[in-house]
C-alpha cells in the first residue's frame, strides 16, 4: 500500500452512489445516473445535472441509471460514471491514482464482482478491492463485527435488499431480493395509473413515498397534491392522494422484503438468533427511512428493529472504516488486483 495513494470508499448503488475519503468523510452523494448523446454516444453529465434530465430530455439524449438491482447493467457507462465520480473527489491534479473499494450486494455473482473491479480499474482506480453491502453497512453502523454475537442488518436501498446475519466478521446466513425503492416507486405509480387515471414519472412517486408514504396504516393521515398527465384526455391534471391510500399501494413489494428478512431468520443457527432477539434487526439503506418500516418489520417478524444513524450512509462510512483498517479487515475484501 503506497503512503501517497490517495483512498477512496465507493457505495455505488442503484439510486445513489456515494464517495468517501479517510479523514474528510463523504465528499459526494450523487444519483447513479448518466446523460449520454445517442448520436456520438458521448457521456453529457452525471449525477445530479443529469438526473434532472430525466424525463425532460429532448430527443437525442438518454438519461439512464447504468447500474440495475445493484449490479452493472451497462459496463462502459458505469466506467465513465466512475470516472466522473473518481475525479471529482480528487480533483483533476491527483498524481497518483487512488485504492478505491466499491461496495457490492451480497448475491453477487464471480462475473458481476469482476465486471466491478474492471470498471473501477478502467476507471483510473490503482487497486481495486469489493466487499459486500451487508458487512459494510453494519460496520457503518457501528456494530461490532468481529465479535462471536449475532448480529443482523437489512439495507434497504434503490434496487435491492440485502438481509445478512453476520458473526465474526463474516456473513453467517444472507439473502438479497431485487425489491427496494424502486419497486416501492413503481407501486406508487401504478396505484395512482389504476385509481386516478392519472400517469406521473419515477421522480413524482418518490416524492409522494418520501412526503407521505408509510409501511403501516396512520390514524392521523398525511394528504398531498399529485399532479400529473390524465390518460384519457392527455392534459395535465392533479388529485389528492392520502397515506394510507399509499400503504395500500405499497404492501405487496414490502411483504416482499418482510419475507426475505423471514428467509434469513429461518436460516440463522439457534445460538445467533438468540442474539439477534436480543440486540434486534438494524436496518440501514435509503429505504429504510419509509416511515414505521421498522414497526412493520416487527408486527410480522416479532423481532424488534431499529433504524441505524443516517442510514442513507452506513455503506459510505463502511468503506472509509475498512480502508483505515485494511489489515484487520482482510477477510472479508473480496479482491483486488
Amino acid at each position: 500500500m503506497n503512503i501517497f495513494s490517495p483512498r477512496l470508499g465507493i457505495d455505488l448503488g442503484t439510486a445513489n452512489t456515494l464517495v468517501f475519503v479517510p479523514n474528510k468523510g463523504i465528499v459526494l452523494n450523487e444519483p447513479s445516473v448518466v446523460a449520454i448523446s445517442e448520436v456520438d454516444r458521448k457521456v453529457l453529465a452525471v449525477g445530479n445535472e443529469a438526473k434532472e434530465m430525466i424525463g425532460r430530455t429532448p430527443d437525442g439524449i438518454v438519461a439512464y441509471r447504468p447500474m440495475k438491482d445493484g449490479v452493472i447493467a451497462d459496463y462502459r457507462v458505469t466506467e465513465a460514471m466512475l470516472r466522473y465520480f473518481i475525479d471529482r473527489a480528487l480533483g483533476k491534479f491527483s498524481f497518483f491514482k487512488p485504492d478505491v473499494m466499491v461496495s457490492v450486494p451480497a448475491s453477487i455473482t464471480s462475473t458481476e464482482r469482476r465486471a466491478v473491479i474492471e470498471a473501477a480499474i478502467r476507471a483510473g482506480a490503482k487497486n481495486a478491492y469489493v466487499i459486500k453491502e451487508p458487512i459494510l453497512a453494519a460496520i457503518g453502523a457501528g456494530i461490532p463485527i468481529q465479535e462471536a454475537k449475532g448480529h443482523m442488518v437489512t439495507d434497504i436501498g434503490g434496487g435491492t435488499t440485502d438481509v445478512a446475519v453476520i458473526s465474526l466478521g463474516g456473513i453467517v446466513s444472507s439473502t438479497s431480493v431485487k425489491v427496494a425503492g424502486n419497486k416501492l416507486d413503481a407501486a406508487i405509480a401504478d396505484y395512482v395509473k389504476k385509481t386516478f387515471n392519472l400517469a406521473i414519472g419515477d421522480h413524482m412517486a418518490e416524492i409522494i413515498k418520501i412526503t407521505i408514504g408509510s409501511a403501516i396504516p396512520l390514524d392521523q393521515e398525511l394528504a398531498m397534491i399529485v399532479k400529473g398527465r390524465d390518460f384519457i384526455s392527455g392534459l395535465p391534471r392533479s388529485t389528492e392522494i392520502k397515506t394510507n391510500e399509499i400503504v395500500k399501494a405499497i404492501a405487496a413489494p414490502l411483504r416482499d422484503m418482510i419475507k426475505a428478512i423471514k428467509d434469513v431468520l429461518q436460516e440463522t443457527p439457534p445460538e445467533l438468533a438468540a442474539d439477534i432477539i436480543d440486540q434486534g434487526i438494524i436496518m440501514t439503506g435509503g429505504s429504510s427511512m419509509l416511515r414505521n418500516l421498522p414497526e412493520l418489520v416487527f408486527r410480522r417478524t416479532g423481532v424488534k428493529a431499529s433504524l441505524a444513524d443516517e442510514p442513507l450512509l452506513c455503506v459510505a462510512k463502511g468503506t472509509g472504516i475498512v480502508l483505515d483498517h485494511l489489515e484487520s479487515y482482510k477477510k472479508t475484501i473480496i479482491s483486488k488486483r
